[in-house]
């Protein structure tokens, strides 16, 4: 044990432990200085601001400034077609050279979409689910009906539309809900006398719907022709009928 006391005083030692430290500290200078050369420590670039750019100037400006790209897109009907609405890194963030930016292009073609079952639903679940279906709520109107604010009808166009059908995306659907008022009865108005556009005004004005037209001969002139008869008729026995009955009508030009 002496011994090897004795031998960490001698001069060797103390040569061989100063050789040791300068190796380690050459190794370490070594592996520190190689990996900044291969990781270009310190060098990079700004990622320039491509997003609002269509994608030929996008991809011009990453290609000169030394950078890679990769693609993906969707669709956004209020933005313009074939322009970079997102990137990744985001603009000016530091990155290395030959780095690869994710771009996010709006694409040129509006895509389909198949129309969801919203029958007997109630609007605010109707809209839900237009809108998961990336559609848009257009008008809505009601006719009478027990159901309240229930969608009874849909159209698209200004034609019926049913599930399953398929539309593009971002089409205003419009719905025809209930009012609620289906088990309410209104008076029979009384039609005879009248022409046409005057018994329908009436008719709206009740709530209730113009059925069957009849004509009684010719009808020469069919603005000036009035009704004759109507089904039902204001009778003591029958004076109310439900909201959105249709009144039946017979039309003649013969003088009353």
């Amino acid at each position: 044990m002496s011994k090897f006391i004795e031998y960490l005083k001698t001069k060797s030692f103390r040569n061989n432990i100063i050789a040791a430290i300068i190796t380690v500290i050459a190794l370490l200078l070594i592996a520190f200085f190689s990996l900044r050369y291969y990781t270009k420590h310190g060098e990079g670039l700004n990622v320039p601001t491509v997003k609002g750019l269509s994608f030929e100037q996008a991809v011009k400006k990453l290609e000169d400034a030394g950078l890679k790209y990769e693609v993906d897109s969707v669709f956004i009907m209020d933005q313009p077609a074939g322009i970079v609405i997102d990137q990744d890194p985001d603009p000016n963030t530091f990155v290395k050279d030959n780095r690869t930016i994710y771009l996010t292009i709006n694409a040129g073609k509006t895509p389909n979409t198949k129309f969801p079952d919203i029958t007997f639903k109630t609007l605010r679940e109707a809209q839900a689910i237009i809108e998961s279906s990336r559609l848009k709520l257009g008008d809505t109107t009601y006719k009478p009906d027990v159901s309240r604010d229930v969608v009874l009808e849909a159209s698209f166009g200004g034609q019926p539309i049913t599930a399953g059908q398929i539309i593009p995306v971002g089409s205003r659907i419009n719905l025809v809900l209930g009012d609620g008022r289906g088990n309410e009865e209104v008076d029979i108005p009384q039609l005879i006398g009248l022409t046409m556009d005057e018994a329908k005004f009436s008719l709206r004005g009740s709530n209730l719907g113009l059925g069957t037209i009849i004509y009684d001969g010719p009808i020469t002139d069919s603005a000036a022709a009035t009704i004759i008869k109507q089904d039902p008729m204001p009778v003591d026995s029958l004076t109310k009928v439900a909201i959105g009955t249709k009144i039946n009508i017979t039309l003649s030009n013969k003088p009353q």
